[in-house]
């Protein structure tokens, strides 16, 4: 009898089933596994009293005031996520964003209800202008002054956001966020040279142990539109592509993860999660000294729930999916809005 045709009873050496015969098998070698520890959860912060809103495009997702937040962080520990990711809404709007690093600023006050509440929940802000400013970009305008004067950059469009002018703002917001007790503060905004300036800022005001998760790989992404909802900032006019990066390139993230961690990032994040697995699974590769979080963003998160609101995914199986193949890809932690649910399914598995 031929070798190339073998007779099909005879006995397979390598039957890869075997291990796959029942739950307890399977479970045994499942070689990426999640659990509560891997999450990190975002809360988006207003002001008032009483408030909590739902998000109409993030079903489960609500703006809270700060008299919520007690009861979310209790609830979180007792989950056994670690982590939030802190997102504040001001009272007001103006070019600089000065509530970003006001005092009693929304972000701040926040911070000292949360570590009021759960001392061991680690506090993380998001460290960006776009939320703050009355024009909706992630940093300091090229537009001419009120006074008529000409352009800080006659040679740059109107309109373009100022580099090193924004780096000054962001060092006053980390100093101003740590001094609230943040427990790490995490640069959005993809702007050049963020992590170095912060790094100075946070230690020339004495924080030299708090820890930079930056967003070094951050795209302009079409999946951000429901966070615009949760977090009013999306942009008044024109886009964020002359700084986030093209959804088409991979060499240039890991460029951006090198420069960052040069600069002193303690850890590295990739966003948004499902759509850039390849970058996740690289960027892993090539820094596999630093730890690496992951996205998983609103859009993300809103498909999911739409599907399942109309029958057409199994909403526990999908989203536990998802996060598996985010961890699975490379992350050691994912910023996700599913995370109570998740540890729920997860218990429940």
């Amino acid at each position: 009898m031929s070798t190339n045709n073998p007779d099909p009873l005879t006995p397979l050496s390598n039957r890869p089933r075997r291990l796959r015969l029942n739950a307890t098998l399977r479970g045994m070698l499942r070689e990426t596994q999640l659990s509560a520890s891997d999450f990190i959860y975002p809360l988006f912060v207003v002001h008032g009293s009483a408030v909590r809103n739902e998000v109409s495009s993030m079903p489960g997702v609500f703006q809270l005031s700060i008299d919520q937040l007690a009861a979310e962080a209790r609830s979180l520990v007792a989950l056994g996520i670690p982590a939030v990711l802190l997102f504040g809404i001001p009272a007001q709007k103006d070019p600089v964003g000065l509530e970003n690093f006001a005092d009693d600023g929304i972000v701040q006050q926040a911070i000292r209800a949360l570590k009021a509440a759960a001392p061991e929940l680690v506090v993380i802000t998001d460290v960006c202008l776009c939320e703050y400013t009355d024009h909706g970009h992630c940093g300091i305008l090229n537009v001419p002054t009120n006074k008529g004067e000409a352009m800080p950059r006659p040679y740059l469009p109107d309109g373009y956001l100022l580099n090193d002018e924004t780096l000054a703002v962001l060092g006053k917001v980390v100093v101003s966020h740590a001094r609230a007790g943040a427990d790490i503060v995490a640069p959005s905004g993809m702007i050049d040279g963020a992590v170095a300036a912060i790094r100075a800022a946070l230690d020339g005001a004495g924080f030299e142990h708090l820890p930079i998760l930056s967003y070094a790989i951050k795209y302009a992404s079409a999946f951000y539109g429901p966070f615009r909802d949760a977090a009013h900032g999306a942009p008044k006019f024109g886009d964020r592509r002359t700084h986030q990066m093209d959804v088409a390139n991979a060499r240039e993230a890991l460029r951006e993860a090198a420069l960052d961690a040069a600069e002193g990032a303690d850890m590295l994040m990739v966003k948004p999660a499902l759509p850039y697995l390849d970058i996740i699974r690289q960027t892993r590769e090539q820094m596999p000294q630093l730890p690496l979080v992951a996205y998983q963003v609103s859009g993300e998160y809103a498909m999911l729930k739409a599907a399942a609101r109309n029958g057409w995914l199994d909403e526990p199986k999908a989203a536990l999916e998802t996060l598996t193949a985010i961890k699975r890809a490379g992350a050691d932690l994912i910023i996700t809005y599913y995370a109570k649910e998740a540890v729920g399914w997860l218990g429940n598995g």
